[in-house]
This record gives C-alpha cells, structure tokens and sequence, in this order.
C-alpha cells in the first residue's frame, strides 16, 4: 500500500482552526486538484467549515478512449460519452485502491471516519460513490456526487458495504448537462433507491440521498449548488 500512496499526488488546503475533520474532493477528467482549490478556499474561509482540511488528489495521466486516445489526468478510461459501452472496471479498482490510501492517512492521524468526507465531479463523483459506498471496515461522513453517475451499475449492489444505504449522500446536478446528462443522474438515483436509499432533497436534514437540480447549468458547479454543498458539509461536519 505504501507505494501505491507515493504513487498519489495531491495538494492540501490546511484546516484555519484545529483540524476536526476532512474533505477529499476528486477532480474530473482532465483537470487536477488544483482546480477545485479556490472552491476549497472559499469554503474554508466559512467559519463554520474552518475546522475542514481539505485534499485534492491529482488523477495520473492516461490514454482516453472517449477523446480519441489522448493521453489527459483520468481516473480511469472512459470508452464513450454515451456511458453505454463498457466500462473501465479495471482502472476504477486501480482508483478505488488510491483513494482509499488517502482516507487511511487521515484515520491514522488520528481522525475517526465519520469525520471523513468523500466527494467529487463528474467522473471524480462517480469513483468516490464507487469508493465510499464500497468500503467494508470504515463508515465515512458522507459522499459529495456533483454532476457525476453510478458506475458499474450492475454489479453495485452487490459490492456496496453493510452500512452503505445510512451515509449521507449529497447529489448535485444541471438540468442541462450535455455530458453526463440529467438522464444518467436520474437512473443512477433511482437505482441507489432501489438499492435501498431514502432520497430526499433540500439540505434540512442530512439522512439519507439528498439528490437537487438546478435549472440551466450544464456540466460545472453552480454557485447556488456550492451553497447548498457548503451548508451541507457544515451539518454532516460539525464542529466539534
């Protein structure tokens, strides 16, 4: 496991207070960590996320069959942008494997999983519900999926832990996306249900799979969907 940790880069954005609890936020194709470390930025100038670290794992580079090969950080290989061909299952477990290297570093310094959470953006959400519904021994705070889908739909349920379906899931999503379109979403949440999550919506309570639309945004992150993430993580974190 140790090389496969020094085999992950990333980049941090320490807690402004004591450090109670951490987000591990993963990017989507072709970017970095580095992307999504203004959002860690600002919600960390929150002062009731500023007990929060925040990590942000770099994918390696690979070859993309989606994008005629060219070789761009993914977290595994997408075949088509219609998600209807057959998937990576292969480099998602490489994936699964790397992320959970990060979640144990945080345990072993001390933190309790629940004080974990996992999240990402689109195929960065959709590796993290692969890995935070799936770990067997840790119960994690919850799981971020925006813009994002179920992977390996068929197989889920069956890999999924014991205590899965008692996470809180947050669920973000455009009703434009022309990427992974509001279909997609739809039928990975309807699954989730079927596989015995309570869906709600709205961030009032933080139980089960709070699964929101929002009109008119296509394949990126929404301030009003921002918002709502950050009160959400301010619920499912406290501070202590």
């Amino acid at each position: 496991m140790a090389a496969v940790a020094a085999a992950l880069e990333y980049i941090t954005v320490p807690a402004v207070k004591k450090h109670t609890a951490t987000v591990i936020f993963v990017h989507g194709l072709g970017d970095s960590g580095h992307g999504w470390k203004p959002v860690a930025e600002m919600f960390s100038a929150d002062p009731s996320l500023s007990h929060v670290k925040w990590v942000l794992p770099h994918a390696r580079p690979r070859p993309v069959t989606a994008n005629m090969g060219m070789v761009m950080p993914s977290w595994f290989d997408i075949k088509s942008f219609t998600f209807r061909a057959a998937e990576d299952e292969e480099g998602m477990m490489e994936s699964v494997r790397y992320l959970t290297t990060l979640i144990d570093a945080e345990v072993a310094s001390g933190l309790q999983p629940e004080r974990i959470v996992l999240g990402g953006f689109s195929q960065g959400a959709a590796l993290s519900l692969l890995t935070g519904l799936t770990l067997k021994e840790l119960k994690l705070g919850g799981v971020v999926v925006l813009s994002g889908w179920l992977p390996l739909r068929e197989k889920f349920k069956a890999s999924m832990s014991s205590h899965a379906t008692s996470l809180p899931v947050f669920w973000g999503h455009g009703t434009s996306d022309p990427l992974v379109r509001l279909e997609l979403a739809k039928a990975s949440v309807d699954a989730l249900k079927s596989f015995g999550f309570t869906v709600t919506s709205g961030i009032s309570e933080i139980k089960g799979l709070s699964y929101n639309t929002y009109s008119g945004v296509e394949h990126s992150a929404d301030p009003k969907e921002l918002q709502d993430l950050e009160g959400w993580i301010s619920k499912v974190l406290p501070a202590l």
